[in-house]
């Protein structure tokens, strides 16, 4: 890398991007500036001399009509010291031996020559006359002969001149003009960006994720057309309100795990100090301090297993698989069955959901059925069946139990959340919440409703083929 591309990429990444974005709008500016007063400085000096050619072309014209042929060669005016006086003029023969004794007013070289002998096109020359700038038109004329006719070009060059000054000093306002428009630009069209960082910023300074960036109204008749800029600013807008949404959840879910392991911990040092004192106990209390002991631990830990579930918020892609629902389904309500013996299951798999199969994790999705299946068996009365079907667009677990109240539906999957009726039955509340997130992992859809004639009916909805 050279040297100087070294030195641009050190100042890039030194500069703020506000600076940058000013420099190179300005720039911008300043060259399309620049350019357009060039080129209308090359357009005012070519029509300037244009004009002033064809006046000699004129001139050229009118002498060859006003002469005859075998005019002699030699000056035929002599007025260029004077601006604004008619052009000078004089003949030229091709041979130089034909020069009359006079001497020429205007400078004759080998090129008058030839186009005295049309060997060279006709042409223009700039020259000095009298101290003067003077401009001078040679073409070939008569027999043999060549006409030159010289101007005073004071006018062209001060018009040249002038202009040059006009348009330098429009250029360097327009300069001048482009730095402002470029800090303009940067400073407005940043102005999103400068509120981004503002406001993640003070989120990682104050860790509230509840700051918001402030948003310019929407012009009437525009609603939905947004810049890049307001977009960047909207989306990470919406960021922030899903991170203050996980912020608050893991919060809940801290404090209510807190809340619900705070119980059984206390039963189980409560036991184990009774336990070290078992040399004052009888047999029977021994006993029953320690079945306490370990049906406490079972608890915690089922509940601890249950919080490490509910951590996760996907299914790692290196296990899923294409899983057949039907037997997932049957071995689930087999376990079921043995687990409550008291509760009939009735399995119903329609024909075309026999061989149908989803991408996913076997151990998540039994452990879904088995929540499902574990919650309706535990509100189902003695010998009233759990109905569970399965059909190629959703599957349905429903009990004949009290169902679920009006009130308790929109929470029934919330962690910890228990219903009124269910404070008394065991559970920490977490099976409904675990399902709902194994099935949102799957791409599916767990709903709950209450069912047609009394109980509780989930559904599964699963996801498109």
């Amino acid at each position: 890398m050279s040297a100087r591309r070294r030195l641009g990429t050190r100042w890039r990444r030194r500069r703020p991007l506000r600076t940058r974005l000013a420099v190179a709008a300005a720039a911008a500016v300043a060259l399309v500036a620049i350019g357009v007063c060039a080129a209308a400085f090359f357009v005012i000096r070519y029509k300037l001399y244009q004009q002033l050619d064809q006046n000699l072309a004129q001139s050229a014209t009118l002498i060859a009509q006003q002469r005859h042929y075998d005019t002699e060669p030699g000056v035929v005016t002599g007025e260029c010291r004077y601006l604004g006086a008619p052009a000078c003029s004089q003949i030229v023969p091709a041979d130089a031996a034909d020069d009359p004794a006079e001497p020429y007013l205007l400078p004759v070289t080998g090129e008058t020559r030839k186009v005295a002998a049309r060997q060279t096109a006709p042409y223009y020359t700039s020259l000095t006359l009298h101290g003067k700038p003077t401009r001078m038109y040679t073409t070939s004329y008569g027999d043999g002969d060549a006409v030159q006719v010289a101007l005073r070009a004071d006018i062209a060059e001060r018009g040249v001149s002038q202009a040059a000054s006009l348009l330098s000093a429009v250029g360097g306002a327009g300069v001048l003009l482009s730095a402002v428009g470029g800090y303009w630009v940067s400073r407005t069209g940043l102005a999103p960006i400068t509120r981004l960082t503002a406001t993640a910023e003070r989120i990682a300074a104050t860790r509230d994720a509840r700051h918001r960036i402030e948003l310019p109204p929407e012009p009437p008749g525009r609603a939905g057309h947004q810049d890049e800029v307001t977009r960047l600013a909207t989306t990470f807008n919406t960021m922030l309100a899903e991170l203050e949404e996980s912020v608050a959840a893991r919060r809940r879910l801290v404090a209510d795990a807190s809340h619900e392991l705070r119980t059984p911990l206390t039963a189980l040092r409560t036991n184990a100090e009774l336990l070290a004192r078992a040399d004052r106990l009888t047999d029977a209390q021994r006993e029953r301090a320690s079945g306490a002991l370990g049906r406490q631990l079972r608890e915690v830990t089922g509940l601890v297993n249950d919080l490490i579930e509910l951590a996760r918020d996907e299914e790692p892609q290196p296990l899923l698989e294409e899983v057949r629902l039907a037997p997932l389904t049957a071995h689930a309500v087999d376990a079921a069955r043995e687990h409550w013996p008291a509760v009939p299951f009735a399995l119903r798999v329609a024909p075309e959901a026999v061989d149908l199969s989803v991408p996913g994790v076997p151990a998540r999705l039994s452990r879904l059925l088995t929540n499902l299946l574990d919650n309706a068996a535990k509100f189902s009365p003695a010998g009233a069946p759990v109905e569970v079907s399965l059909t190629a667009a959703a599957l349905t677990v429903r009990d004949h139990g009290p169902g679920i109240a009006e009130e308790d539906l929109p929470y029934v999957f919330d962690r910890f959340y228990r219903a009124e009726k269910a404070r008394a039955l065991p559970g920490s509340g977490l099976g409904l919440a675990m399902a709902r997130q194994i099935a949102h992992a799957h791409k599916a859809e767990l709903t709950a409703e209450r069912a047609p004639g009394g109980g509780a009916q989930f559904r599964l909805t699963l996801p498109a083929p």
